[in-house]
């Protein structure tokens, strides 16, 4: 499933009709293809989020939304959790871990799944 975020209004993206076709949105949908089924089961979803100006793949995680945000350049693939409130610090997300755009899809998928998995995020 995809859904695409612009001006606070979350849409379903409907197949031929509505997805993106850049490089990013193609990417995002290859590495969501490879992901294991248990993070099919927690409800993983390409986002194309015009706000907050990304691209990734999100997790409804048992502890929040986690979300693989796809890089723009050389920038490395980054593994955000984001928080519905703001913490005490005023934070709304948290950088968990980056990975560089050295690996292929299946790479990312097996690296964001496991770490997903072996953190307690995933049942």
């Amino acid at each position: 499933m995809e859904i695409s975020i612009s001006g606070g209004i979350v849409r379903r993206v409907r197949g031929d009709q509505d997805a993106p076709m850049a490089g990013l949105a193609i990417q995002a949908r290859t590495i969501a293809g490879f992901l294991p089924l248990m993070c099919a089961r927690m409800g993983a979803k390409v986002v194309h989020n015009v706000d907050a100006n990304y691209t990734g793949i999100r997790f409804d995680t048992r502890v929040g939304p986690v979300v693989l945000e796809m890089p723009m350049g050389d920038q490395p693939y980054r593994l955000v959790q984001e928080f519905i409130e703001p913490d005490e610090k005023g934070r709304t997300e948290v950088e968990m871990r980056r990975f560089p755009q050295i690996y292929k899809p299946q790479g990312i998928a097996l690296m964001t799944s496991e770490f997903l998995r072996t953190r307690g995020f995933l049942k």
